[in-house]
């Protein structure tokens, strides 16, 4: 049955034009202890969610409607390793990875935690190598530099947690992480490292995708130049991929090749191989301490009753906005530079998971699917693009991420950040009103004349949603408890959907046709036709590019 055919989504909509015009400033006036009522604690983690357009029969509904989705069902599901990526047949268990208690978990019959803590320990041996320095480059010099050469999920991830977590990380390492084909990115840092000192990295599921090998060959080229030796891309490349051939092709001993599995996609896979980079830069206790907070939230994911299941309400919310309210976006926010790169490892993880336009049956949704998801950091964001989320005509839910515990020595510095986290969260649902901006005008001895023409330009309507995260402090076991809240949420929201959350067909149309432009651009005539504007724009490359 369609969503929008359930009796539980029937009743939503109807829900909907009682709640759609009531603001949540009468809320709080009318329940004192609504902020009580809607927080959540969850390990390391606190959530704020009172600023929600809702009430409790809104949240009733909305845990009506996952339990006509058989949504605990579905988490069952995925915890215990059924295929449910569809499309490719496949299970999903990046929980797997993080598992840190005793129980099996069984694929075609046979229990994958023997591989997962293999693995495990087959990183631990290299990165103590690593770490105390018994592994030497050809020379026989340190390794000073780790270059993680991938793109998508085996960049984004160890990326987003080792700046993070850089407060954690081996002094004596430098991080460096390439993804962009565009050779300013690879040859910015090619120029800071050396030969000699440096590891680099593979990441590439398949050993195949484009971008990573472009920038890979060029690396190994770059370090052959100095080695000379073929022997010595032993000592100074490794690879993660399921490609073990491709890898030993490319001249990386067989020890040095950590594998994952196709029951791992890309965007969830920082807890395994992957994330070799995160546990060379934290270290491996770090690294195992970051897995323990995913397992915290995959506990409590799996164990509590949605009325106090974290990943369970904002999946809801998020539901209740986009299938509701017809809000597009989604934004994630975090008030801590640390965080910088949060939102666009949040924007792939949901965007590359729920823009599905079918049902898991093969039939056209008749409503709308995964938010576009935007964001930056919450304070400089402030005075960029918070305009149109205050006064523009669009509803955009905001997650807020903050830290509570001070850092660093500067006085007032952590006082000012988080004051504007609260304020900001205050007035993006209290909003201002025409009465109120009169009478602040009024007490500034502004002519009456001049508050007319002023005052409408500076009411905000407010019932703008914020959600308020808030960590404990910035360490591994929240950030990894943070990260699975966030899969977790959007694992939610494709099975109310009921879309495939983990298949990316859509990223496949556009890498079969540059296989053909970019043979035409390398001035081999392929005999096909393009379009005007595409046929126009390979001329006038070719023509700027004659030799």
């Amino acid at each position: 049955m369609s969503l929008t055919q359930l009796s539980s989504f029937i009743k939503l909509k109807e829900h909907f034009e009682q709640m759609k015009n009531i603001h949540m400033k009468t809320m709080f006036e009318e329940d004192e202890n609504r902020a009580k009522r809607y927080f959540l604690s969850v390990a390391d983690l606190r959530l704020d969610y009172s600023k929600n357009r809702i009430n409790d029969e809104t949240l009733k509904l909305l845990f009506e409607l996952a339990n006509e989705r058989n949504l605990k069902e579905k988490i069952k599901a995925m915890f215990r390793g059924d295929k449910i990526n569809t499309t490719e047949n496949r299970s999903v268990l990046h929980t797997a990875l993080r598992n840190r208690g005793e129980q099996k978990i069984e694929v075609e019959g046979v229990d994958v935690m023997q591989n997962v803590r293999s693995v495990l320990e087959k990183m631990e041996k290299f990165c103590d190598q690593i770490s105390i320095g018994s592994w030497l480059g050809y020379n026989n010099h340190f390794i000073t530099d780790i270059v993680n050469i991938g793109i998508g999920g085996s960049d984004l991830g160890a990326l987003m947690v080792c700046k993070a977590l850089k407060e954690y990380g081996n002094p004596r390492l430098n991080m460096h992480f390439v993804s962009n084909v565009d050779s300013t990115q690879l040859q910015g840092v090619l120029s800071k490292i050396h030969p000699q000192t440096t590891l680099f990295i593979i990441a590439s599921k398949t050993f195949s995708t484009q971008e990573t090998l472009t920038n890979a060959f060029a690396a190994r080229k770059w370090f052959l130049d100095s080695a000379v030796n073929e022997c010595f891309i032993a000592k100074h490349f490794v690879a993660v991929s399921t490609n073990k051939k491709a890898a030993l092709e490319f001249g990386i001993a067989e020890d040095n090749i950590f594998e994952f599995w196709n029951w791992v996609g890309g965007r969830y896979s920082l807890w395994c191989a992957v994330g070799l980079a995160i546990m060379l830069y934290l270290g491996k206790d770090n690294f195992y301490t970051l897995l323990e907070g995913a397992y915290i939230m995959d506990r409590h994911f799996y164990e509590s009753e949605f009325e106090q299941n974290m990943p369970v309400i904002l999946g809801l919310l998020g539901i209740w906005y986009i299938n509701f309210f017809k809000a597009d976006t989604h934004l994630i926010m975090p008030y801590d530079e640390h965080l910088r790169h949060f939102p666009k490892f949040i924007q792939q993880l949901d965007m590359e998971s729920n823009g599905k336009q079918i049902t898991k049956d093969g039939t056209f949704v008749d409503y709308d699917t995964g938010p576009i998801v935007l964001g930056d950091m919450g304070i400089n964001a402030q005075h960029a693009f918070f305009q149109l989320l205050h006064q523009g005509t669009r509803l955009a839910p905001i997650d807020l991420i903050a830290v509570l515990s001070k850092k660093g020595t500067l006085p007032k510095h952590h006082e000012i950040l988080l004051s504007n986290v609260f304020a900001q969260a205050r007035a993006f649902m209290v909003g201002k009103t025409y009465e109120e901006v009169c009478e602040e005008l009024t007490h500034k001895n502004m002519p009456q004349t001049e508050i007319e023409k002023l005052a409408l330009h500076k009411v905000f309507k407010g019932n703008r949603v914020s959600n308020t995260l808030l960590l404990d402090e910035l360490n591994p076991k929240s950030i990894g408890s943070l990260i699975a809240l966030y899969e977790h949420k959007i694992f939610v929201q494709g099975a109310i959907w009921d879309i495939n959350s983990f298949d990316q067909w859509g990223v496949e149309l556009g890498k079969e046709l540059a296989k053909s432009i970019l043979a035409e651009l390398l001035g081999q005539d392929t005999q096909m036709k393009y379009d005007s504007s595409t046929k126009n724009l390979i001329e006038l490359y070719k023509q700027k590019n004659q030799s």
